[in-house]
């Protein structure tokens, strides 16, 4: 008797049928840059409530403040708060038009937004989750230290977030970098002494290092195998949580706090079995993330290298 074909197999088919979801949900994800432009370009967004793009743009205004307060610190102006206030507005709209920092901005009013969500719902604290607590207190110094660390950058990013926030020590080195280029373009190139040292002074003073994301992806790298216990998110919280599932999945950590809507639950359920959670495991936080998903089928006949493939094959496009 002949082996069926394995294109028409129930196995075949469900992969594809994941493949083509994941594919939709990209285009769906890739016109989250134009609209938030659009939104954040309205003088009156009166109908745009959302918390989110109030977020985005507190963020960004608190970016062009910061570099504006330090040009006018190294110019020697007595009134600093006053010429960042100035000219605060119209740097700010330059930098939201930087498809990475908008990116950036959105994911992490995501993130707080899920970490308010489940603190609602679940009683987890968006700072101090019983993870963190039992890795402070482990035996490997340089695991608690780092932990310890990434606790308090926790706190620091709730402080931001709940104040519409960004400081300049938070961003990744390469956008941080992209900020300050933006920073020149917007002063038209020309270029005084008192912007070369508060650039100077910004960059030495910056350490990538320091900030909440890398000291999260420190604590995860310093778990090893022990990571996978960081995909319970009732016990990592989110900041841990996401911070895991992008190291165990191959994806950036922009993905996976994008994968959390509820609209991306294929995504999260990939992301999930690539990072090496079972399908009852998968299911289980796909629920406790987003109670009214609907997991989708097919997730335990891939292994996680089959996961971690079809998410490769289709990268999604976070700067479009």
């Amino acid at each position: 008797m002949p082996m069926p074909d394995s294109a028409s197999s129930p196995v075949a088919a469900d992969r594809d049928s994941l493949r083509d979801t994941l594919a939709q949900d990209n285009s769906a994800l890739a016109r989250i840059g134009p609209i938030l432009l659009h939104l954040l370009a309205t003088p009156d967004h009166s109908l745009f409530s959302d918390e989110i793009v109030a977020r985005i743009r507190g963020m960004c205004h608190h970016l062009a403040w910061q570099v504006l307060r330090a040009q006018a610190e190294a110019a020697g102006q007595s009134e600093r708060e006053t010429f960042a206030d100035r000219h605060g507005e119209a740097l700010a709209e330059h930098f939201v038009s930087s498809p990475a920092l908008l990116s950036h901005c959105h994911a992490l009013a995501l993130e707080w937004q899920l970490a308010e969500t489940l603190e609602a719902r679940y009683g987890i604290d968006p700072v101090l989750a019983p993870q963190v607590q039992d890795l402070i207190a482990a035996n490997d110094n340089a695991l608690a230290s780092a932990a310890m660390a990434s606790l308090t950058a926790q706190a620091r990013f709730a402080q931001t977030q709940r104040r519409m926030e960004l400081p300049l020590s938070e961003l990744p080195g390469d956008l941080f970098h992209e900020l300050l280029l933006a920073w020149r373009e917007y002063s038209d190139q020309l270029r005084s002494d008192a912007m070369i040292r508060a650039e100077a002074k910004l960059r030495n003073n910056f350490d990538e290092g320091a900030g909440r994301l890398s000291l999260m992806a420190r604590v995860v790298a310093g778990m090893g195998q022990g990571g996978l216990r960081a995909l319970d998110i009732d016990r990592a919280g989110a900041a841990l949580f996401l911070s895991a599932l992008a190291a165990r999945s191959g994806q950036t950590r922009i993905a996976t706090v994008l994968s959390t809507h509820p609209r991306q639950t294929v995504r999260l359920a990939l992301g999930l079995r690539a990072a090496g959670l079972d399908s009852a495991d998968v299911e289980r936080q796909i629920l406790r993330i987003n109670p009214q998903a609907d997991p989708p089928t097919g997730i335990s006949e891939l292994a996680p290298e089959e996961a971690r493939r079809l998410l490769a094959d289709l990268p999604l496009q976070e700067n479009s």
